[in-house]
């Protein structure tokens, strides 16, 4: 792992990951020593072809997926011993999610939803309502706080997918095509949301996309080739 200064342990480190299905009687190997080191307030794009185990990587960056072999290391802690209650917990503290679809529930308004992880994890209700309510305003949805999704946008809905993502301030946010459900125009806005949050709360990100001039602008591009993460340019 390369020297980072004072920040000398990576948010998330992929260690020797293997990863393999059986489909029948074929044996598919996804994930074949795979490592990646995902660094403080650094975005990470992860372009590969479809197949090519994207989303299998990041299920196994966010804990909701175990390897067959090697070592995924959450702020420098291994994790293939956790009980599944430490990894719950891994999750919900250290780590966000965005996916392609935004998955808000929608009997909840927008300030509802980014609240709800926080009331998970055993917030007081003003301390999440406080919360939630500075995110979503920062992301530019100060006035739509009391919408519920169906009354949003697309890149609105997004957006707020991503405040509750961040409610609980994790250390690593993964994404997976958080921009393909959208149009052009606003895929730049929610793109441009996921970058301002990454400076100012030095998360790690790790985005999926198949959006190659979005992930131009990242930090650093990485693909998957024959199982192993490499680094693009």
């Amino acid at each position: 792992m390369e020297e980072q200064g004072a920040e000398d342990v990576p948010v998330v480190y992929l260690h020797e990951v293997k990863r393999q299905y059986t489909q029948g009687e074929k044996q598919l190997i996804i994930l074949d020593g795979a490592k990646l080191a995902l660094w403080p307030g650094q975005s990470v794009a992860l372009v590969a072809p479809s197949g090519s185990g994207k989303s299998t990587l990041l299920h196994i960056a966010g804990l909701l997926e175990s390897p067959d072999e090697g070592e995924v290391y959450v702020g420098g802690v291994p994790t293939s011993q956790l009980t599944d209650i430490e990894r719950t917990q891994m999750r919900r503290t250290d780590i966000g999610f965005v996916y392609q679809s935004h998955r808000l529930l929608p009997e909840f308004t927008a300030l509802e939803n980014v609240m709800l992880p926080q009331m998970i994890r055993g917030l007081k209700r003003s301390e999440t309502v406080k919360r939630a309510s500075e995110i979503l305003a920062y992301l530019g949805l100060g006035e739509r706080i009391k919408h519920r999704p169906a009354e949003l946008s697309g890149g609105e809905q997004q957006r707020v997918a991503i405040a509750r993502a961040v409610a609980n301030a994790p250390r690593a946010l993964l994404a997976d095509e958080p921009t393909g459900n959208l149009d052009p125009a606003t895929a730049d806005h929610v793109f441009n949301a996921l970058m301002q949050l990454v400076k100012a709360t030095r998360v790690a990100m790790l985005i999926a996309t198949h959006n190659m001039e979005l992930a131009g602008r990242m930090d650093r591009r990485v693909s998957i080739v024959a199982g192993k993460v490499v680094e693009l340019d």
